[in-house]
């Protein structure tokens, strides 16, 4: 009994000390490169409730690869088109409904250090806002790849703040991790077929 009592008690130490630690690693992260109002007053924690799908019931085929991003899970899937390659990705997403849009639409653009420009409707929302931050720039919001979708002002792309990977924190964008970006970068193509759901 002497024994379990004294393992609780190091278990119980060891995740307070564990706690803290993830605690002071978020203070140390706290100047966002996202364009945003601070994420930290929404969602408290990331979560990411990776579910494995498969491409079937969202492509006709995987011609030219496929993309799948699940805002639920808050993922993106990838298939190869021919299917030997798959990969699965922690995501950010849209911070609300409204920002959120569904359905199918496909590469159109890979951009190395793309150049970041608000939209209309978020200069509206947030007036002081720069109006142009250039590719390669540490606070660009877009990280330094980005695959642009045959939707105006959507993108696939990668963000410096890892904070916002698993939330619900973009105006509309799906963020990866930038090595996350790197890989995907390479694997999809122009004319990659994307569906979000």
């Amino acid at each position: 009994m002497a024994g379990t009592g004294m393992g609780r008690r190091a278990f119980v130490a060891g995740g307070a000390a564990f706690g803290a630690a993830l605690a002071g690693g978020v203070r140390a992260q706290e100047g966002s490169t996202e364009m945003e109002a601070d994420i930290a007053g929404g969602v408290q924690r990331n979560i990411s409730a990776f579910r494995m799908l498969d491409w079937r019931p969202y492509f006709a085929d995987t011609r030219n690869g496929v993309i799948l991003c699940d805002i639920q899970s808050r993922a993106l899937q990838f298939w190869s088109e021919d299917q030997s390659i798959y990969r699965l990705y922690p995501t950010s997403v849209p911070l609300s409904d409204d920002l959120t849009r569904l359905g199918e639409t496909v590469v159109t653009e890979k951009v190395v250090n793309p150049t970041w420009r608000p939209t209309p409707s978020m200069l509206e929302r947030n007036p002081d806002w720069p109006r142009m931050i250039p590719g390669g720039d540490p606070a660009n919001p877009l990280g330094p790849l980005a695959l642009y979708l045959s939707w105006p002002a959507y993108r696939i792309h990668g963000t410096h703040d890892t904070r916002k990977i698993g939330r619900r924190s973009s105006n509309g964008c799906i963020g990866l991790y930038n090595e996350h970006i790197t890989e995907l970068f390479d694997l999809a193509r122009v004319g990659t077929q994307v569906r979000l759901i």
